[in-house]
């Protein structure tokens, strides 16, 4: 042989050892597609678009676009060797619709941009449900209609072609990606016959609701709308039939009594709503409410969940459960431990309200003489409509959306399982309810009674009467009005204070004169007044003491006369919120999840002083700095950062 050729190696394949994913994101959207790939030497990469165009500057293992409406990629690899392989084609959907909930530090994780509508149609007409979500990976889709999963049903569109009785019943859909599941909200689909009578009047066997507020903390930063929010929502569920508690400034041992005899209260075929203005936060897609007593910084324990809450109602098997929620949502101590809740299985006609969407904040407002939060503000304009539950919520929504001080700081967010057009002004229909009737109207009594009016004849011949108003279930408010002055007095003042003596909250520096508009509503033009607070923490019968000052015509000496008034235990001071039966075995008790925190002295807190029209944060806050290695709660929110509307 004259020469010789060199040896031949076997050279070692390209092998992807991670393929691009497909991603379904909004128009303009950033996308990063990726590849990954072993070989020899050096490996050189090209993009490719559907068509096999080559993709312009696509030649790194990574690709970034800007998404401008859907196409295919894939990948070409290759080696100095000649050797080429090709990624799976993947595909990046581009929608053009609505993305303005979608995060600003959205990490890929699934989030629904458009939820399923209700249907009503005729059988034998085609049925359509349409949902997406925007997700990198593209989410999975699976539908589901009565908490069953439909074969084949995977694509963002279920349809049936012809659809018969058999179809109707509560449809949702399950979006999930390797990063997170997500639910869209469940609608009814109703199969109506042509000659079908109208459906009958929806009614509820009883009303009942327990309204919260917690402002005066401990060791957080007080607020100001609870006062007049509680108030004057109470006042609007009234109108709409319900009986109604409501209490300002509790601990949590005292919400959780407050709540286990709110659940005590609720039966089968009742509308039960519970509502909450306060401080909050959300760990974990849970929502936790906090005490006036809780500890800085504190945990999941240290507050009370609402989802439990929601499962106390729903065990109770009421006929619509109703949850308002004017609070933070703000993310906060994500590595804390969950409540353990063991879910039930799916019994619809379940609401919940959130003053805002998940990680952010709900605002409320001075304006001058009142304090507001901006949800309860538009939710109380709306609620005494006679329309489903759902559909007042969403018009709360829109309000709140079209207001200028909070736009893009707050947005309402619906959650909700209705199986029925169910409204908070359904009629009451108690027939073959009438035992329970009477056992809930004899709890409720005991929450709400209010001492007798009395009249009072001083030895000086000046006759006085004292009578009772509340403004909560635990503020009481004692009126004094001279009703005849005897012959030889004059100038008569009357005082009154109590044994024990109960501080008023709402006197402190700083607090709002609303208060002291309440006091004279309906109640004339009394000489002397005198609010009880917290009477939740009343151990012991109640003495009002009326003091008489008078001047004695005939010797004009300045003289006192006393009389005492032995009240009781009025209104939810006979209920015993401090005292809670940790021992009891009940389904509904919170303290079989919870560890009990024992008694906490009460409160001493100072009020923030705000200005006009100022917005205020009701975010879950600290005001000490924690290291981050504690804490992830969030800071507080920089008030001047907003401006009154004009």
């Amino acid at each position: 042989m004259t020469g010789s050729f060199p040896k031949h190696t076997m050279i070692s394949e390209i092998v992807i050892v991670r393929h691009p994913v497909s991603a379904c994101v909004p128009v303009n959207h950033k996308v990063t597609l990726s590849v990954r790939a072993q070989g020899t030497g050096i490996l050189n990469y090209q993009w490719f678009t559907d068509g096999r165009k080559e993709e312009p500057g696509g030649t790194q293992a990574d690709l970034t676009i800007k998404a401008q409406e859907t196409q295919l990629y894939v990948c070409r690899v290759n080696d100095q060797h000649y050797n080429c392989v090709f990624s799976n084609w993947v595909k990046v959907k581009v929608l053009d619709i609505d993305k303005s909930g979608l995060p600003i530090d959205w990490q890929g994780e699934p989030h629904i941009a458009t939820n399923p509508k209700p249907q009503k149609i005729k059988p034998g007409t085609k049925l359509t449900l349409h949902c997406a979500a925007f997700g990198i990976p593209a989410p999975s889709y699976q539908w589901y209609r009565n908490g069953q999963p439909l074969l084949d049903m995977t694509s963002g569109t279920l349809q049936i072609e012809h659809a018969t009785a058999e179809h109707s019943g509560t449809y949702l859909c399950s979006l999930s990606n390797t990063l997170e599941e997500r639910w869209t909200e469940a609608v009814d689909v109703d199969i109506v016959q042509s000659d079908q009578p109208p459906p009958a009047v929806l009614t509820a066997t009883d009303k009942v609701a327990l309204l919260i507020g917690n402002l005066n903390y401990s060791n957080h930063p007080a607020l100001m709308a609870p006062v007049m929010d509680v108030h004057e929502l109470g006042n609007l569920l009234r109108q709409l039939g319900f009986r109604v508690v409501s209490l300002l400034d509790l601990t949590r041992e005292e919400m959780l009594t407050a709540i286990e005899k709110f659940i005590h209260l609720l039966d089968k075929g009742v509308y039960g709503l519970f509502y909450y203005a306060g401080h909050g936060y959300e760990h974990a897609g849970r929502n936790y409410l906090v005490s006036v007593d809780a500890p800085q910084p504190y945990g999941t324990e240290n507050c009370v969940c609402v989802q439990r809450i929601m499962l106390s109602m729903q065990e109770r098997q009421t006929a619509l459960s109703v949850i308002l929620l004017d609070t933070c949502r703000k993310w906060y101590n994500q590595g804390s431990l969950l409540s353990a809740i063991k879910p039930l299985a799916p019994s619809g006609n379940t609401v919940y309200g959130y003053a805002t969407c998940e990680d952010a904040e709900a605002f409320e407002v001075q304006d001058g003489g009142k304090s507001t939060g901006i949800f309860t503000k538009y939710l109380n304009k709306h609620i005494l409509q006679a329309e489903k539950v759902t559909h007042v919520l969403e018009k709360v929504s829109e309000d709140l959306g079209r207001d200028p001080l909070i736009t893009g700081k707050q947005a309402v967010e619906i959650k909700h399982t209705l199986k029925e057009p169910r409204s908070l002004a359904d009629p009451v229909r108690t027939t073959g309810h009438t035992k329970e009737l009477h056992l809930r109207d004899a709890c409720w009594r005991q929450a709400n009674e209010l001492p007798r009016k009395k009249r009072l004849m001083f030895l000086c011949g000046v006759e006085v009467e004292v009578s009772f108003s509340a403004l909560y279930s635990n503020v009481l408010v004692a009126f004094a009005t001279v009703k005849t002055t005897g012959t030889h007095t004059q100038d008569c003042v009357v005082t009154l204070s109590s044994i024990p003596t109960m501080e008023d909250i709402f006197s402190r520096s700083g607090r709002s004169e609303e208060m002291d508009s309440l006091l004279l509503m309906n109640n004339g033009n009394p000489d002397c007044t005198l609010r009880l607070c917290a009477l939740q923490k009343l151990k012991e019968s109640m003495v009002i003491k009326v003091d008489l000052h008078y001047t004695h015509r005939d010797s004009k000496l300045r003289q006192t006369e006393s009389q005492r008034v032995d009240i009781g235990k009025p209104l939810v001071a006979s209920c015993k919120l401090y005292r809670r039966n940790h021992g009891a075995t009940g389904r509904t008790r919170e303290g079989n999840f919870a560890k009990s925190m024992g008694n906490i002295a009460s409160s001493n807190p100072l009020l923030h002083q705000t200005g006009s029209c100022r917005p205020f944060t009701r975010k879950a806050v600290c005001a000490a700095k924690i290291p981050v290695t504690w804490s992830n709660e969030p800071e507080e929110n920089d008030e001047n950062d907003f401006s009154c509307p004009h």
